[in-house]
């Protein structure tokens, strides 16, 4: 049975694409990096095909959050037992693979999330708002410490993407998986990640996204 996958989803990633997955290549095998590419208008797809692993395209820009379930159903069907997801745009770095691996490893947890809270020295202000109104609101309503709930750069385990029915498509769904994991009561890890806030534009509307960040979370909740 194939153990760990790599879901790199990727929207107009060609500067930095090739070298995320040199990276990742250093940890987990090519043939078990799934990308998956989300409409791109430039060399993203044909970049990926370069790769010796698994690439999924979508014909149109669908978001982040159809791109990711997209992943994760290749994964399930595939049988790994679990899957890390990292971005595309060099913000994550993969020499922390090693981190997540280690704690998977080593304890019996579900779900593992990446944690760029312990140093927001270099984090611009408006992600820092965003990413604790988001925190706080899960840790009030959950009574679990969430410390940074809009990491993406995560490991979980795929009995938990098996039972967890998710209904969003764009950013928030990272969020949505997150509240739903909790309120299942599954076990949860902490480690701490770098986080580098280069040229690359970002994808997100600050405040478009946020509204769908905390509607999704109070949703999540209720339900």
């Amino acid at each position: 049975m194939n153990k760990i996958c790599v879901i790199i989803p990727a929207f107009n990633a060609e500067a930095t694409l090739a070298n995320v997955i040199q990276g990742v290549s250093k940890y987990i095998e090519k043939k078990n990096i799934i990308i998956v590419d989300d409409g791109s208008s430039d060399a993203t797809f044909e970049i990926a095909k370069k790769n010796d692993g698994v690439v999924l395209k979508n014909p149109t820009n669908e978001g982040k959050g159809f791109s990711l379930k997209k992943g994760y159903l290749y994964a399930i069907k595939n049988n790994f037992q679990a899957v890390i997801c990292l971005d595309a745009d060099m913000q994550h770095t993969p020499d922390d693979i090693p981190l997540f691996l280690d704690c998977y490893n080593k304890s019996n947890v579900d779900f593992i999330l990446g944690n760029r809270m312990f140093d927001v020295s270099s984090m611009p202000w408006d992600r820092q708002f965003s990413n604790q109104t988001t925190s706080l609101i899960i840790t009030l309503f959950t009574g679990q410490r969430i410390r940074d709930s809009q990491s993406g750069f995560r490991l979980i385990k795929t009995h938990v993407l098996r039972k967890i029915k998710l209904v969003s498509n764009r950013y928030e769904t990272e969020s949505e998986l997150l509240v739903k994991a909790l309120k299942s009561k599954y076990k949860f890890a902490h480690v701490p990640i770098k986080t580098i806030y280069n040229d690359q534009p970002s994808h997100i509307n600050r405040l478009i996204d946020t509204w769908r960040f905390v509607r999704i979370v109070v949703l999540s909740l209720l339900n």
